[in-house]
């Protein structure tokens, strides 16, 4: 179709596998659209197709086209444009993750023993951590944001919301496309796809991408910089230079890309009533650092807390020498290298007995899975669905958290993980097609083992190794039942059942493997969870008009609990119980002024108890024992109430415009909160953004035997948010506008493209995470800067 990109939500439609039970994963194949108006769009959140205004829940839906359209790439720049929905990636001190939040929940803690909060999927298979949920998006289909808890829809620890990614299927087309993409800093990105029919029931689509980039953050050698003696930033004796003074001192460029992925369908319906697809893929990612700034904050009183060792400075700090130089050399604001530069370089050396240490600066990800859905039509009225999987990554990271040459942290990680799940689900129909219902059961085994080298000199522990074993399990049990009692009104129940369990080994030696001896009463100590739960959902929707509905809902979803997975003394073994939450939504669907107007909205309030918030500062532990810490505590309740608005215009034929507005109020209740946690009742959630909006535009301006030309802009506001559970102003992001912008042509039969993308349109400079340990006693915060201006050329080629 000419007008493919009609709106931000616009989809390929999905056909019905049979005459009454629609295939649980979508076929790409499009329905007929009227000539101007919004497109029909069709979901899959309820466990069948539906029409996502027949859907009585708020979801945002992105179609490739508009991915493409608006220059995304991965799934965190998606949230850009869903309200309420925050998807950051996380700093070098990480690794390769993600921090998520929907409506002011979920979770940043990259750690495999922590639950994620908001629920990742792709094709139906959820991604159990936050490492490698950064995704690329690989020959998608479309992108489902479901927001609020989807306790019983899709399931576990889905309590904020849930993410979904939905790849394209084989069709036996014989289609495909090849693409290349250059741009700023060498950029080069090639992607392809190929849809091949092997006989006349089995097809294959094989579809890969490379991408790689020079880093946009300069790693600086301090010495080289100020050679020493020659100022007072870098006294004799101080820091001495690993590269010769008259190169540019550049050691590494961080916030590079070198990614390299393939995935791989095949596909076989021996009968109508019978699809079966087979599924695998791998990702390679190896680069330098995501990149880390160390930046310059003050606290409540105005007195700088970063960079400042020992902070804070009172009597109670635990002082410890972390300069290994002959010459006095603080941390401090000498060590503020720039908007996008740093001074770190990732060495320990020799010191007052610690031994010399260093790592190589770099992020490595590499994981793999299969997965197999079957879908059997075993009647008219009753269909069968089977989604199996398993998934292995191993993750290698490095962090020196402080940024400095100074010999403050050091970290080496390696955490691999794999998981096996099983989900099977019968959908069926009665009573004259006015019952809808879906029972099914989930199953999944999980197995992570988090090792790491740890210098910690700021804290005065020796240096340790961990070898952390994690062992996890989840059972559920579901069941869905939708009833159109009359034709305006359909009532909507769900039920889920989950029990869980868990269990957390912990592994502390000295560098040589001996006991540890500041650690060694943690070195064997295993620690376990159990835990079981019901939640339930009711809704209930009205259809005033063919083109206008209603629907009222009360949801609930919970996360899991544990045991403290980074324990630095042996009084800091402490577990949490999971956290709930208990949602009542309303909401307006249509589609008004003969389709030229969508417009959806949807107003919330939720209790949120149990809220597990990690602490940096644990004064619970015992005197002597608060800092470092990093634990996950019930630390209270709170109230979140808000409202969201999508919408999509087509004034004219070719003309699109899109938009969302949110708004969160998140209040915690002041008798709930936990005092040793040091939360207030006027602080929030982090990640959380009070307001969010964007806005974009295109037109399509037909040139006749030229093809077509369309300009797009779009523009994303973030009111302030805080990262860290005690907010702060060292943690505060301020708000910021990021708008991008791309001209597209196509030839006349739409088989060729050119694009050209300018992101981050107007240069703005901004953090997408900050990474504070100024309550910890570490003395610095580190944020992770948004790309700066870049440009970029595409050619795409369809065949």
């Amino acid at each position: 179709m000419r007008r493919s990109l009609a709106g931000s939500i616009s989809l390929f439609a999905i056909c019905a596998a049979s005459p009454a039970i629609a295939q649980d994963q979508p076929v790409q194949e499009p329905q007929a659209q009227p000539a101007n108006g919004v497109e029909e769009i069709v979901v899959t959140a309820q466990f069948r197709e539906q029409n996502l205004q027949d859907t009585p829940l708020a979801i945002t839906a992105v179609s490739s086209d508009m991915l493409e359209a608006r220059s995304q790439t991965n799934v965190a720049e998606v949230a850009a444009q869903a309200p309420s929905v925050s998807l950051k990636p996380q700093g070098s001190s990480y690794g390769p993750s993600i921090a998520a939040s929907i409506r002011g929940v979920g979770q940043y803690d990259f750690n495999p023993a922590l639950e994620p909060g908001v629920g990742l999927y792709i094709d139906d298979v959820y991604y159990a951590t936050l490492t490698g949920s950064l995704f690329d998006l690989l020959d998608l289909d479309r992108v489902e944001i479901l927001r609020g808890p989807q306790g019983t829809l899709a399931g576990r620890n889905s309590i904020g919301g849930a993410v979904k990614l939905y790849s394209k299927r084989p069709t036996g087309s014989n289609t495909g496309y090849v693409s290349a993409t250059y741009g700023i800093r060498d950029r080069l990105d090639l992607r392809a796809s190929a849809d091949f029919g092997l006989t006349d029931t089995l097809s294959t689509r094989i579809s890969g991408v490379s991408k790689s980039q020079d880093g946009y953050i300069k790693r600086m050698d301090f010495g080289c910089v100020y050679p020493a003696g020659e100022s007072d930033v870098n006294p004799e004796g101080g820091v001495t230079a690993t590269l010769p003074y008259n190169s540019d001192c550049v050691s590494a460029r961080e916030g590079e890309v070198n990614f390299e992925a393939v995935r791989g369908q095949l596909r076989w319906e021996p009968t109508s009533r019978l699809d079966i697809n087979i599924a695998a893929d791998y990702t390679h990612d190896d680069r330098n650092n995501g990149g880390s700034v160390l930046v310059e904050r003050r606290n409540a009183a105005g007195e700088i807390a970063s960079p400042y060792y020992p902070y804070p400075a009172n009597p109670s700090a635990r002082v410890f020498d972390i300069n290994p130089y002959e010459a006095d050399v603080p941390y401090d604001s000498r060590f503020v290298c720039g908007p996008y530069c740093n001074f770190a370089n990732y060495a320990m050396l020799a010191d007052n007995g610690q031994p010399a240490l260093s790592a190589n600066g770099r992020t490595k990800f590499e994981g793999w899975g299969v997965s197999g859905q079957v879908d059997w039509d075993v009647t008219d009225s009753l269909q069968l669905v089977s989604i199996s999987a398993y998934r292995e990554y191993r993750s290698q990271f490095t962090n020196d958290d402080a940024a400095s040459p100074l010999s403050h942290s050091l970290g080496i990680s390696d955490l691999t993980f794999w998981s096996f799940s099983q989900e099977v689900r019968l959908n069926g129909i009665a009573l004259d097609d006015r019952l809808e219902y879906t029972v099914g059961g989930f199953y999944m085994d999980q197995r992570s083992v988090y090792g790491a080298l740890q210098s910690l000199r700021y804290s005065g522990l020796d240096p340790f190794i961990q070898d952390d074993p994690v062992n996890a399990d989840t059972k559920a049990a579901f069941a869905h039942v939708s009833w159109n009692p009359i034709d305006p009104l359909t009532l909507t129940a769900g039920i889920r059942y989950t029990d869980e369990h868990k269990d957390y080994t912990y592994v502390r030696r000295t560098l040589d493997g001996g006991v540890h001896p500041q650690l060694g009463a943690l070195d064997g100590v295993t620690g376990t969870y159990d835990h079981d739960r019901v939640d339930y959902r009711l809704n209930a929707m009205y259809e005033i008009t063919p083109e206008i509905s209603v629907y009222g809902q009360w949801s609930t979803g919970f996360k899991g609990g544990g045991i403290n997975p980074r324990p630095f003394f042996a009084q800091q073994v402490l577990s949490f119980d999971p956290e709930t939450l208990e949602s009542f939504e309303v909401g307006f669907k249509s589609d008004l002024f003969d389709r030229m107007m969508r417009l959806n909205l949807a107003a919330f309030y939720s209790n949120y108890n149990g809220i597990q918030l990690a602490l940096n500062n644990c004064p619970q532990a015992g005197a002597g024992f608060a800092v470092p810490c990093s634990l996950p505590s019930n630390a209270g309740d709170a109230h979140v109430k808000g409202f969201e608005v999508e919408t999509s215009l087509r004034p004219v034929d070719g003309f699109v415009i899109d938009g969302t507005v949110s708004y969160v109020d998140f209040d915690y209740v002041a008798d709930s909160l936990e005092p040793a946690s040091g939360i207030q009742p006027d602080m929030v959630s982090n990640y959380t953004p009070k307001w969010k909006w964007s806005i974009g535009a295109q037109y399509e301006a037909l040139l006749g035997s030229a093809g077509s030309i369309t300009p797009r802009f779009d523009a994303s506001y973030q009111s302030d948010i805080y990262t860290n559970a005690i907010n702060g102003p060292t943690n505060k992001i301020d708000d910021y506008i990021v708008a991008n912008a791309r001209l597209t042509w196509k030839n006349e039969d739409e088989d060729l493209e050119l694009g050209v993308e300018v992101t981050n349109l107007f240069d703005k400079y901004y953090f997408q995470s900050l990474f504070d340990l100024t309550r910890a006693g570490a003395g610095f915060v580190t944020g992770l800067p948004g790309r700066p201006r870049e440009w970029a050329v595409t050619a795409k080629k369809k065949f």
